[in-house]
């Protein structure tokens, strides 16, 4: 157990702890306190709102490292000539006390202000409509703490846990238990699970941001508790349950067809209606993409600008010159797909392995990272230099949940729940109930009951035909890049006869599981996940090397010495995995 003023700035509430540096930006108010010092509690509606737009504004400090944090230590990204000193060290693995990143304090602050909310907040307390005024903002900010709890922890490995409000001077002296991962995950379970049902507070518009994509869903959020807790049966039940419930009860909320294809027999004409349909919008609705962002400033000089634009993709911000680039190893597994093409005769033919610049093999990458060219700015030498533009990185806004990413937990839970083959239909053909009684239950006796709480109707789950109907909306996430998978004789569920009984399913449990693990890499690339899906995946084998060796790839397979040389520190230790701070926080730390 470590001292919190070590950690935590000494924050009194209505001073520090609830003042918005860069409120305005978001909600246009006089006064830039959120609670003020002299209430004991909370009880009314300005109350609700301000406090929840300030923790908002909390959050905001840690968008950029979200994504940054999750990339720089992956295998996907790498940096160049123009990356900042900071970033260099993140991808080195050699990060200081003094890196921009690495601030435990930005993430208590978080804390502390949903503390402070969940230690006063009335949820009894009712409206002249007789409407509850605190239940949905409460269920919010227990979503934003668990949330961020995950995320110190992910982070930093043990991390004092703190549920109470810093007030005082000797509240900060205190000493507080120390949580892992998998203490982290079992408080917030407990903490969460009388909120689940409880809807998602709704405040229209604000700032031109939509209000309903700035919150985590609590059953989103149950579900990556219960996966990095090792609860596979419950993870898969509550992401099958955000998907069902997420537009009302017994709602649907399908993946869609949305793909970036082929369009001619010769391979010269791509259609992408993947990238910007996925990435761009940002408004809530039944059939969007985008499920929880953190809104950013607007105004470069403000605390919370959002600089990722900046980082992934050339402007004149940064005089054309993106600061991190798509990693060799990330563009070896991309070309290395297969692309199944539906002619126009309607039969099934390859592209070639061969093609010019990211077009071969899976479409993703080269519809998310596009060249461009700076016309009219500058020098001849400016107007011919090599431009890209990072899709994912369109508005000012960061973008951390999305349906795809949803499908891909679902996969992987109900892999490791012993049931790969559900899991790769996710991938290859999509599901509905015809999938789920012909495709999957047959090879799982005895488990009818379990398999028969996931209901896809075929009337609300339409799988993509050769017919191209306009109903359809399912297909399989391989298809989103890789064509059309659900014909892909060589894109084929993985098993070993050979073996027998547990020794079979397992096999098909590990290469259904690589699987999900390069579609994590093709679907979600830039997106922070990557460090902590490989991190997850090798503590879940027992394996460092699962990480470490995916990790000294990213020049590919004939630069892993200089990578080495590059990280120094072994990656096939798990302890090095990790951030610590000021020899006050991070695992190695007693």
């Amino acid at each position: 157990m470590k001292r919190l003023s070590y950690i935590l700035p000494c924050m009194m509430m209505g001073l520090a702890a609830f003042t918005a540096a860069s409120c305005d930006d978001m909600l246009e108010q006089e006064s830039e306190h959120f609670i003020y010092a002299d209430q004991d509690h909370l009880n009314n509606s300005t109350d609700t709102l301000y406090s929840v737009i300030g923790i908002l504004n909390r959050l905001q400090a840690l968008s950029d490292r979200t994504i940054l944090l999750g990339e720089l230590r992956g295998d996907l990204v790498d940096i160049n000539t123009y990356t900042s000193a900071d970033m260099r060290a993140i991808a080195s693995f050699n990060i200081s006390d003094d890196n921009a990143y690495n601030s435990p304090r930005d993430y208590y602050a978080v804390i502390n202000n949903c503390n402070f909310f969940i230690a006063k907040a009335d949820t009894s307390l009712k409206n002249n409509r007789n409407e509850y005024i605190f239940r949905r903002e409460y269920a919010a900010v227990k979503a934003f703490r668990a949330w961020t709890y995950l995320q110190l922890a992910l982070n930093y490995g043990k991390v004092p846990l703190v549920t109470t409000p810093i007030l005082t001077k000797d509240d900060a002296e205190r000493d507080y238990p120390r949580a892992d991962i998998s203490r982290i995950c079992r408080y917030f379970l407990d903490d969460l699970a009388p909120w689940v049902n409880e809807e998602l507070p709704q405040y229209g518009t604000i700032r031109g941001n939509d209000s309903g994509l700035m919150y985590f869903p609590i059953l989103l959020l149950m579900g990556d508790l219960h996966l990095w807790a090792g609860d596979y049966r419950d993870a898969a039940r509550c992401y099958y349950s955000y998907i069902s419930r997420r537009n009302g009860q017994n709602s649907s909320y399908p993946l869609s067809t949305n793909s970036v294809r082929w369009f001619d027999d010769k391979f010269t004409v791509s259609l992408d209606g993947y990238s910007t349909w996925s990435f761009s919008s940002e408004d809530f609705s039944s059939t969007g993409e985008l499920i929880t962002m953190i809104p950013g400033d607007s105004i470069p000089s403000e605390d919370n600008y959002s600089e990722l634009q900046d980082i992934f993709s050339s402007n004149a911000n940064n005089q054309y010159h993106n600061k991190i680039v798509p990693s060799q190893g990330l563009k070896n597994l991309s070309a290395g797909q297969k692309y199944c093409h539906l002619d126009n005769a309607k039969e099934i033919q390859y592209a070639p392995a061969e093609l010019d610049g990211l077009k071969s093999g899976d479409l993703r990458l080269s519809a998310v990272y596009a060249q461009a060219h700076a016309f009219g700015i500058g020098s001849s030498a400016d107007r011919n230099q090599e431009m890209w533009t990072n899709a994912k990185f369109s508005t000012r806004n960061v973008h951390v949940n999305r349906r795809a990413v949803v499908y891909l937990r679902l996969a992987e839970a109900l892999n490791r729940a012993g049931f790969p083959r559900f899991a790769f239909a996710i991938l290859k053909t999509g599901v509905n109930n015809e999938v789920i009684e012909n495709e999957v239950m047959p090879y799982y006796p005895g488990e009818e009951g379990f398999l028969s709480e996931f209901d896809f109707p075929n009337s609300l789950y339409i799988l993509r035909t050769k017919s191209s109907l306009a109903s359809e909306n399912t297909i399989g996430i391989h298809a989103r890049g890789s064509g059309w998978t659900e014909y892909d004789s060589c894109y084929s569920f993985p098993d070993n006869e050979r073996l027998e009984g547990s020794e079979r399913t397992q096999y098909q449990i590990e290469a259904v599981e690589d699987l999900i693990v390069d579609e994590n890499a093709l679907e979600t690339c830039f997106e922070g996940f990557r460090f902590y899906d490989l991190m997850r995946i090798a503590l879940r084998r027992g394996d460092a090397s699962y990480l470490a060796d995916r990790v000294y790839g990213r020049r590919g397979g004939q630069r892993v010495s200089e990578m080495k040389s590059l990280i120094q520190c072994d990656l096939n230790n798990p302890s090095n995995w990790y951030l610590e701070w000021n020899g006050k926080i991070g695992i190695n730390i007693e």
